[in-house]
């Protein structure tokens, strides 16, 4: 008897930029029901993210038995989105933690008073855990699971304590977990700390302690040491995967004009927090593009003898540099948080790449949302090929053409 194929969806990680998955799913909603997709159905049988993307994709899991509830209800988290509701923007808030941060670096020689009790981070980000519980329904995750309307959740995040790269999966059936060099897999019910400790942007949001192995590690952002992004989503049974992601892949041309000279703090800070979030997908994109091109020229004899198969991919990233969108938005920032990152660069073009991060605000990720729509309308026919609607939906305007002139 025939298995039916699973379909994979995986989210990557970019902080702010996240805001951009959400365009493209609510795009993708509005293609489905063009051709009669049941609103509620979700085309999603595995869910994976990393970093921002994995409180997405929870957020999204969480209402998988309705596929237009889970859009409508991150659209509306996005699209309303203020810096305060992720992390503290107040003055008192930026003294205590980015102010303090900053200072320990430069004079921290100085400030032996601090030296019992560090700042952990530049950022403050408690109210992101608020923001999660408005965000999440994690009981009817497990429904979701249990009635077979979701196969798997996979969020990850990286181990500051044992140096590896962790994937935490949920299923109500027991899946075997996998392990490859650096990288491991444990199946755990999921919770708002393993999204806090995906999302921890190194250095700018503080560690998360988690149980792993019957002891405690302390994890951040799930993008670091992650070689094999879309890995979790073939692991856990898909067929094909659609991948989202936060960031241009191969980019644009730059004007090397507007940046040279000498690179400014949250230059450099931008340029390592593209290598976390982008270099690892793009190559991992390739790869699973080099083995189906690969596997395409065996024979089926030589195909059963490798653990290799073939996984159909349609990957969605943003056709333009989201810096350049951040640093048009960048003024929409709180006051407290601005001169903080004006401090080391960041409010300037060169170095917006930085806060294209860290940009919460409903004037830059409405401006991410609508991009990830266009960008999927552009490529229509690809996504109603991807699951499998395509002649469905030319046999629907027909059927709709038909009526027309009946009547």
């Amino acid at each position: 008897m025939a298995t039916l194929q699973k379909t994979g969806l995986f989210l990557a990680g970019g902080g702010a930029r996240a805001a951009y998955q959400v365009g493209v799913l609510q795009a993708i909603f509005s293609l489905l029901s063009e051709t009669g997709w049941p609103a509620k159905k979700n085309p999603f049988d595995i869910v994976c993210g990393t970093s921002a993307g994995a409180i997405n994709a929870t957020a999204f899991a969480c209402r998988a038995d309705n596929f237009e509830e889970s859009v409508t209800h991150l659209l509306n988290v996005w699209r309303n989105l203020e810096v305060e509701q992720v992390y503290r923007a107040d003055s008192v808030g930026v003294i205590r933690s980015g102010a303090r941060w900053l200072s320990l670096l430069s004079f921290g020689w100085l400030l032996r008073k601090w030296k019992s009790n560090p700042p952990n981070s530049l950022l403050d980000n408690s109210p992101l855990v608020g923001l999660m519980h408005r965000m999440l329904d994690l009981p009817r995750l497990d429904m979701a699971l249990e009635n077979g309307m979701l196969h798997a959740l996979a969020v990850s995040a990286s181990s500051y304590t044992a140096g590896q790269h962790m994937t935490f999966y949920q299923s109500a059936h027991v899946l075997p977990a996998w392990s490859r060099m650096q990288r491991h897999a444990v199946q755990q019910q999921i919770g708002v700390d393993h999204l806090l400790a995906s999302s921890a942007i190194p250095l700018i949001f503080p560690a998360v302690p988690l149980y792993c192995y019957d002891r405690c590690e302390y994890f951040g952002d799930g993008s670091m040491r992650e070689v094999a992004p879309i890995s979790p989503a073939i692991h856990l049974g898909a067929d094909k995967v659609l991948v989202i992601g936060a960031g241009s892949i191969g980019g644009a041309q730059r004007n090397v004009a507007e940046f040279s000279g000498y690179p400014s703090l949250a230059q450099i800070a931008g340029h390592a927090m593209s290598s976390i979030f982008l270099d690892s997908l793009s190559v991992d994109i390739e790869r699973l593009s080099r083995i189906n091109a690969t596997l395409s020229l065996l024979t089926p004899e030589q195909r059963s003898r490798t653990e290799l198969r073939p996984v159909e991919m349609l990957a969605i990233t943003p056709s333009q540099p989201l810096e350049l969108i951040a640093s048009r938005h960048v003024g929409s920032l709180p006051l407290p948080i601005r001169t903080l990152l004006s401090a080391i660069g960041a409010t300037e073009r060169r170095g917006a790449a930085l806060a294209s991060y860290l940009l919460f605000e409903s004037s830059y990720t409405r401006a991410l949302i609508e991009l990830g729509q266009i960008d999927t309308f552009t490529r229509r026919d690809d996504v109603l090929r991807f699951f499998d609607v395509d002649e469905q939906s030319k046999e629907q305007v027909f059927a709709k053409n038909l009526e027309v002139n009946m009547s």
